[in-house]
Parts: C-alpha cells; sequence; structure tokens
C-alpha cells in the first residue's frame, strides 16, 4: 500500500520556468512591485490582500472591461461581498475572443467526439458565427438581459454555442444532461421559469440509445413561461426516427443556425446573473445558485493559466455531462486560449480505456476525470502509458471524490512518470476549487498540494478555531469572486445562509472533512455529515473505502453509520461484488483488513452484498440519504427520488429499514 504523503513529482527547473503561474510571478515583480519567491509567498499576499490580488490578476489576464471598476473588492463581508463595482464586461466575449492570446481565427478552438465514433472540429471562427447566429435567433424571440434560457443538452458543440449564445446577451444559461430523469429537471427548470428551451430527440450511452421525447413533451407542460423550444435531432438527423406529434411546434436547429446577425456582447455588471447551477437536491428541490459574469470568468481564468497551467497550444478535456460544473470550467478553457475537448457518451465505452484512447486520439494535453474512474482503471489493470501514444500528456486531473494514495502511485506508474498529478476539491456551489494543485509544486501521494490562490480554506474544529495536522471543518474565511451572487427566488438570502454560514456566521462552511499539513497540503475526508464516529474515534468516510474498495472482489461499497444524538449505533457495510462472489467468502477479510488498517472500533456489524450503491446524477454516493432511510425517515422526506440516478438502487435500505421497524 502506497504511503500517504509519499513523493510521486517535483517538478524541475524548465518545468517550474516555463509556467504560467512564474509568468505571473515575474510580472508581479516588474508591474506591481510584488516580489513573490515561492508559492508560499504568493499564496499568503493572496489571501490577506484580496483587493491587490485581484486586481493585479485582473490586469494580468487583460479582461476587457467595458467600464472601468472602481476597485477589486469594495466590500469584503460574507454573504454579501461586493466585487469590482461599476465594472462592466462579458464572460462571453473572453471566451470567443481569449484576451492575451493570438489565436488563428482558423485554428482549432473544439474538438468534439462521441461514444459511437462521431466527431466534429470547430474553428474559433466557425464557433464565432455559430454564436452570432444562435444569439440573432434568441433575440428574435425576445430573449434579453436576465432571462433564463434552459437546455436539456448532451456535451456536444451544440450546447456550448447556445451557452455563450445566452451570455452574450447577458440572459441565464441553465442545463440539465439528458439521462437526468424527468422529474429532476423539471424540479430545477420549474423554479427559473425559462423562456427558451434547447433540446436533443435523445441520446446515446453505453452503446444503446435513449428516446426522451417523452419526458420532452411532460417538461413543456411545466414551463409556462415557454416560448419556443429548438430541437436538435441527435439520434436522427436525417428524419425523425418515428417521432411523434409530441414534439410538434418546435424549432430545427439548423433552422437558428442560418439566422443573419452579428455578434456582440452586452456590458454586464460584475455580479449579473450568468447561469444557474443546482445542488444534488437529495432532500427537497435542488437549490438553484446564481454565479456572476465576472465572478466566473476571474475564477476559473486563475484556475486554468495558474494552477491547470492552461494556455495556447493547449488541448484541455473533462469527462463531463452538461450537469456538473466541471462542464462550466471545461469550456472556460476557451478564456485562456486553449483549444477544447468535449466527449459526450460511457467512459468505458467500447472498451475500459475509452477516454485514454481519446486522449492518444486527439493529443489531449491536459486530461481530467473523476476520481473513482481513475481507481476503476486501476482495478481493471489498464496499462495506458505502455500501450498507448500519451506523449504529448502534461498534467491528468482528479476531482469529484477523494484520491487515495494508490490512485496517485498508479498514475505515475502506469500513465506518465513525468505528468502534474492534479487532485480537485470544490464543488458546485463555487463553480471552481478551493483546494488543489500548481505546476510549481510537488506531488505527494494521498495529498492535494495546496490552497488555490485568492482561497482562504483552513480546518476549523467545534470551537472555530484553525487546526493544522487535525481532522476539521473545511471553511472558507474570507469571500471569493465566484461565490453565489444569490440563490434563485431567495429573496431575502435567508435560503443562501442557512445553507454555508449558519454554523460560523460570517464563515463559509462547506461540509467536508480536511485535514492540513505543515507544508500547507491538505487531505480530503468526505463530507462531514456522514463522519463514522465509533467510540470516540472519528473518520471519513473516503479513509474507510480505501481499504475496502482495495479489495479485489469489490467493485464499489457505501459505509453507514447509524449513531445519532449522542448515542452510538451500528456500523453498516454494503458491498457491490465482483460477479460469482458470494459475501460470505470475503466478509471474514474485508473484517480482517478494516481492523488492521484503520481500528477494531470500526470493524463493520454487518456487511451486506447490494447490486448498485445509491448515487446522485452528479455520481455522488448517497450517505446521508441512506442514514436517514435506516433511522426510520420516510423516503420521501430522506431523498428527493429525482436527484438519484437510479432510484431502484434505494430499495435494498427500504426493505431493511422495514424490517428493523
Amino acid at each position: 500500500m502506497t504511503r500517504e504523503g509519499e513523493l510521486l513529482w517535483q517538478p524541475d527547473e524548465a518545468w517550474t520556468a516555463q509556467a504560467r503561474i512564474t509568468q505571473f510571478m515575474h510580472w508581479l515583480a516588474s508591474e506591481r512591485d510584488r516580489t513573490c519567491r515561492s508559492y508560499d509567498e504568493l499564496l499568503e499576499w493572496s489571501v490577506t490582500d484580496l483587493d491587490g490580488f485581484w486586481s493585479a490578476f485582473a490586469d494580468w489576464a487583460q479582461v476587457r472591461w467595458h467600464a472601468q471598476p472602481s476597485a477589486a473588492l469594495a466590500d469584503a463581508a460574507m454573504p454579501g461581498a461586493r466585487w469590482f463595482p461599476s465594472g462592466r464586461l462579458n464572460y462571453a466575449e473572453h471566451l470567443l475572443f481569449p484576451p492575451g492570446a493570438a489565436v488563428d481565427p482558423d485554428a482549432t478552438a473544439v474538438l468534439f467526439a462521441r461514444e459511437d465514433g462521431l466527431t466534429r472540429t470547430s474553428s474559433w471562427a466557425d464557433l464565432r458565427r455559430e454564436v452570432a447566429a444562435v444569439r440573432s435567433w434568441l433575440q428574435s424571440q425576445g430573449v434579453g438581459a436576465g432571462d433564463r434560457v434552459a437546455a436539456l443538452l448532451p456535451n456536444c458543440t451544440e450546447a456550448l454555442v447556445a451557452m455563450l449564445a445566452t451570455a452574450s446577451l447577458g440572459a441565464v444559461w441553465s442545463s440539465c444532461s439528458p439521462d437526468f430523469g424527468a422529474r429532476a429537471i423539471a424540479d430545477r427548470f420549474t423554479q427559473i421559469e425559462p423562456l427558451v428551451l434547447f433540446t436533443v430527440d435523445g441520446y446515446r450511452y453505453g452503446g444503446k440509445t435513449f428516446d426522451i421525447r417523452p419526458t420532452v413533451t411532460a417538461l413543456r407542460a411545466e414551463l409556462p413561461a415557454l416560448k419556443a423550444t429548438v430541437l436538435l435531432r441527435y439520434l436522427h438527423p436525417d428524419g425523425d426516427g418515428g417521432a411523434g406529434p409530441e414534439l410538434g411546434d418546435t424549432v430545427p436547429w439548423t433552422d437558428v443556425l442560418a439566422t443573419a446577425g452579428a455578434l456582440e456582447f452586452a456590458p454586464m455588471p460584475f455580479h449579473a446573473p450568468l447561469w444557474i447551477l443546482y445542488s444534488s437536491g437529495t432532500t427537497g428541490l435542488p437549490k438553484p445558485i446564481v454565479h456572476g459574469h465576472g465572478g466566473i470568468l476571474l475564477e476559473h481564468m486563475k484556475q486554468l493559466a495558474l494552477h491547470l497551467d492552461l494556455g495556447s497550444g493547449d488541448r484541455f478535456f473533462w469527462f463531463s455531462t452538461t450537469g456538473w460544473m466541471m462542464w462550466n470550467l471545461l469550456v472556460s478553457g476557451l478564456a485562456v486560449g486553449s483549444a477544447i475537448v468535449l466527449y459526450d457518451g460511457s467512459p468505458t465505452h467500447p472498451a475500459p480505456d475509452a477516454l485514454w484512447r481519446l486522449a492518444e486520439q486527439l493529443r489531449i494535453t491536459a486530461f481530467g476525470v473523476s476520481a473513482p474512474y481513475l481507481q476503476a482503471c486501476m482495478k481493471a489493470d489498464l496499462h495506458p502509458g505502455r500501450d498507448l501514444d500519451l506523449s504529448v500528456l502534461r498534467s491528468v486531473g482528479s476531482t469529484g471524490a477523494p484520491l487515495p494514495p494508490e490512485g496517485f502511485a498508479w498514475v505515475y506508474a502506469e500513465v506518465k512518470r513525468d505528468v502534474m498529478l492534479s487532485s480537485l476539491s470544490g464543488g458546485t456551489d463555487v463553480c471552481t476549487a478551493f483546494v488543489g494543485g500548481a505546476p510549481v509544486l510537488p506531488v505527494h501521494a494521498g495529498e492535494i498540494p495546496a490552497r488555490l490562490l485568492g482561497c482562504a480554506v483552513e480546518a476549523y474544529d467545534a470551537a472555530g478555531r484553525c487546526v493544522v495536522g487535525a481532522v476539521g471543518e473545511l471553511v472558507i474565511t474570507a469571500p471569493m469572486p465566484s461565490m453565489p451572487v444569490m440563490f434563485w427566488n431567495d429573496a431575502d438570502g435567508s435560503r443562501l445562509r442557512e445553507a454555508y454560514f449558519d454554523t460560523f456566521p460570517g464563515v463559509w462552511r462547506h461540509g467536508d472533512w480536511i485535514k492540513f499539513t505543515d507544508r500547507g497540503s491538505c487531505v480530503i475526508y468526505g463530507r462531514s455529515d456522514s463522519t463514522l464516529n465509533r467510540g470516540g474515534v472519528r473518520m471519513g468516510t473516503s479513509e474507510f473505502y480505501r481499504v475496502v474498495d482495495e479489495h479485489p472482489d469489490v467493485e464499489d461499497s457505501l459505509v453507514i453509520d447509524t449513531s445519532a444524538a449522542g448515542a452510538e449505533g451500528r456500523l453498516l457495510l454494503f458491498v457491490v461484488l465482483r460477479a460469482g462472489v458470494d459475501v460470505e467468502a470475503v466478509a471474514a477479510d474485508l473484517k480482517q483488513r478494516i481492523r488492521g488498517q484503520l481500528s477494531p472500533r470500526h470493524v463493520p456489524d454487518a456487511i451486506t452484498a447490494i447490486a448498485e450503491v445509491p448515487r446522485t446524477l452528479n455520481g455522488k454516493k448517497c450517505e446521508v440519504p441512506v442514514k436517514r432511510i435506516l433511522a426510520g425517515v420516510p423516503i420521501e422526506r430522506a431523498v428527493s427520488q429525482g436527484a438519484l440516478k437510479n432510484p431502484a438502487a434505494m430499495e435494498p435500505f427500504l426493505a431493511l429499514a422495514r424490517t428493523r421497524g
């Protein structure tokens, strides 16, 4: 087992010298008389002088202001921080005309690939032309600043074009992946009352086709403000494929693209709504989280240029759907001059190495996936570095869950020895990461290298004191530009305050356990509301999964501590086993591993085989909803079924709750 903290990669002098963050530090010295000799010095300045850091970064990144702001940070209160007052800009303008990057209009901007082999390449000129057409069509429908545009689209070029056209007008974008269930989609879009809906007729996944026309029909009936529906024939481009009248009265995507019009950009206040993302909605309706034009632009440009080291000449990929915030970060790669790679389909179709083959085929330089995907590659005994040409690959990104030390080691052993592995953690709430890597920092197994620039992240104990070397609540003690502008339909801000600021007033509580090391790196231990607390020994679920999921016969797992209100309950382990393996054959070995590698107190009281671990639509394990169900909470109060990837996966837990009565 790889030891946590083991040094796996150190950037050499050439790597460090060429990094964009190094260029930024040189610029600070010459243009701002601010000398930072190390990342730690730069970080310290960035969180103690937020006004100075963000105004300097905006200048270095050459943000295009239609009206100059009077300051970077006029009010640092949380919630309610006031960033760049009086400034006017437009997010879409920066993606289509990346500042500081002299892109050839005929050069590749977007590469699209679908699991069935369909590919498409778009130049910067293509992208601009299509955005101008869609923008003009939206204007013809009366869409303007502040109006909402919704999309039920896969991760394809058309989704990007529609989003940029919406943002160019100052209208507000919101998207769901077409694999969301009908109720989940309606729970999101009915809250925001869109004027226009972009949709497909269906999608492909894992070699199968899925017709969503009935879903679209039902959705439209619940959106009374809807003026128009644009239909992209994704499954049947040359005909309706048997489509019935239920999708009548739609505008073909091809007609929208034929609209004549100029490409212009509405000057928007820094805090003007850009898009609406959604919380997982495991209990109640998903929270509609509104982010602003300026905050997202600056935060994403900082993350992509300084931390992921992206710029002109890069090809940036992150496996995502349009329903996850990583899609929003991915498309922002255009703002730093990178070409972006959009992939639609299963990451393991037609084979487990499908995404690595995509990296070879499209010459991807920055490759991002989820931590569970990297662990699945490790279990599948893949050897992408040996079997494929990944010579241009410079970085591998991991997020969505904690990556255990063995996952780090696998990347360096089986992908590439000289590559920057960036393990990130953040959230939909801020649409970015607040801890992650940097091209001038070493990579240690199981550790996220540092707080990101401008992110005042700490670990708090129960009394609200900063701790180092101990697990605490992940908090943010100073504002970030990409914190939510508001929640939609939350006029007095009460829902937003309750979500983040009720525990520690004036401090953002994120809901994760985190531990910082003496050198500034950190480890995430999972959600703080699903802690395993046995006899006073507290443990994050990620530590538990690391041991259990390493077993060769375990494909997935879920651990639940039923303790509540100070009374210790039972510790229950649920496992998805390799085909043909009986739970009795592995239970004793699992208990022995847990006893020896974790603690005797964390040996499960029961180990049960299940067919599938219940997950949210974005792939998060449903630890808290399952705990509620096992405590006797009715399912309609414990979890919103529309938030689940497969509601049937809850059945074993409902049955167990009934037997416990």
